[in-house]
């Protein structure tokens, strides 16, 4: 057992596949090293259906924001969102902020949500009819669809 505050690294498997065997004495494929940044591949951005929140990260927002991209994961989950960006904010001019918006393949992004505009932040029923809408429309949300 590990010791509380211990950190564990994650190690890759091992493959014990003899599929694979070398002859002995063959030359071993060189290994990449994990830890160079170097030979890290960024993700492609993926196509399809996804969101982006951003946030007043002046005014503490970022639970909120999570609470919310939690929510609609399990709403909406892959593949029907496919991803959802959190995007913290805090000059003066996005003071307050807190947005949701939409990104659909070969469409200009559709704002879900202002918190200025609507006055405070998104009810959760509201904000997933709306999403629900561009995304999956006639998909049932159960008792987010109850008035």
């Amino acid at each position: 057992m590990v010791a509380p505050g211990t950190s564990v690294n994650c190690v890759p498997c091992q493959e014990n596949s003899t599929d694979n065997a070398q002859p002995a004495g063959a030359a071993q494929p060189e290994k990449p090293d994990l830890l160079d940044p170097s030979t890290f591949v960024a993700p492609a951005p993926l196509p399809g259906p996804s969101i982006v929140i951003e946030f007043c990260d002046r005014c503490r927002w970022l639970h909120r924001a999570t609470w919310v991209s939690t929510e609609l994961f399990l709403t909406f989950p892959p593949p029907a969102l496919k991803s959802v960006t959190l995007m913290p904010m805090n000059a003066d001019e996005t003071a307050g902020r807190f947005r949701v918006w939409l990104f659909l393949d070969d469409q200009p992004p559709h704002l879900m949500w202002d918190r200025k505009v609507e006055s405070g932040f998104p009810e959760l029923k509201a904000l997933k009819q709306r999403i629900r809408d561009h995304i999956q429309p006639g998909k049932s949300l159960g008792h987010s669809d109850k008035k």
